[in-house]
């Protein structure tokens, strides 16, 4: 793993950290931030947003920037879009980097994101921490988004196994948001897989999931990018048992995970793990037998 610092991607000072396979940028002047991530020689496949923000009530503008970032559910706007316009403390050790945010004052929340990277993979490991510096208990959850690039389609899994021995149990639940159209032509809604074409001109759509299955996928051009984090059985999760959601407007698709719900004591730390995955050169078109076979093929 080699650590640049001082590297300005996208308009922001970064630092830059790659391998023999990737290389990714993380945010120092603000964040934290990963706001880019690419195979050697090819392009960013985060979305870049330098001009679009949301409201904080209260607090001003949140500025989404694209990329990868985290945030603190469940979703409030003022405690969750509070801005991240801060320098962040950046230490790097033999294992990997690591990214502090200085504490929020009103929230009394830390975030900060490790990143490790392997010499040879195409992976990256992100571990997401909230730590309450309040002095009262606090019940939430860390929530990893990341920003990619329109023009993609994005796979997420469903359970297709029984859950009981004569198959007479619901298997899967599915949670919209009230601005998603059932009938988008946007959403394909498999047996295996929904499909979700980051192609809007108007409007927005957002699914969740309890994503028993782990992994969420999105191809753009021949490149798949894949995010997995676990899902705990027996746990909550906000928005209805969603552990994993995708979110698609004109400008970029999410895809997010959650961990899930904690009751976090004074001076403690929750931790959230993702691993993602690159693969280039892929063969796939939006339907469950070609995502069936590029996932067996990859080993998924």
């Amino acid at each position: 793993m080699k650590v640049s610092k001082g590297v300005i991607f996208a308009g922001y000072d970064c630092v830059k950290v790659e391998n023999r396979a990737l290389s990714l940028w993380i945010t120092q002047s603000l964040g934290p931030r990963i706001i880019g991530l690419a195979l050697k020689g090819r392009e960013n496949i985060f979305a870049e947003l330098p001009e679009t923000t949301i409201d904080c009530p209260g607090r001003g503008v949140y500025h989404l920037r694209g990329g990868h970032r985290l945030w603190i559910a469940p979703e409030d706007p003022r405690y969750t879009y509070l801005p991240d316009n801060e320098p962040v403390l950046v230490r790097e050790s033999e294992a990997g980097v690591k990214v502090v945010q200085p504490v929020d004052v009103q929230l009394g929340i830390q975030k900060s994101l490790t990143i490790y990277l392997e010499e040879e993979a195409g992976e990256v490991i992100v571990e997401h921490h909230l730590q309450n510096l309040n002095q009262d208990t606090v019940e939430l959850a860390p929530w990893a988004i990341t920003q990619l690039k329109p023009g993609g389609v994005a796979i997420l899994p469903q359970a297709s196994t029984p859950v009981d021995q004569f198959g007479v149990l619901p298997n899967r639940q599915i949670t919209l948001w009230p601005y998603t159209e059932m009938n988008s032509p946007q959403i394909s809604w498999g047996d295996r897989y929904i499909f979700v074409r980051a192609n809007m001109n108007s409007g927005a759509l957002k699914i969740g999931f309890p994503n028993t299955i782990g992994w969420l996928g999105y191809v753009l051009g021949d490149t798949l990018f894949v995010k997995t984090a676990s899902f705990l059985p027996g746990e909550s999760y906000f928005d209805m048992g969603s552990s994993s959601e995708c979110y698609c407007n004109p400008l970029f698709l999410e895809l997010e995970t959650l961990g899930p719900r904690t009751w976090l004591k004074p001076g403690e730390i929750t931790t959230h793990r993702e691993t993602w995955k690159l693969y280039e050169q892929v063969d796939f078109s939006a339907d469950e037998e070609s995502a069936k076979n590029l996932i067996e093929k990859l080993k998924i």
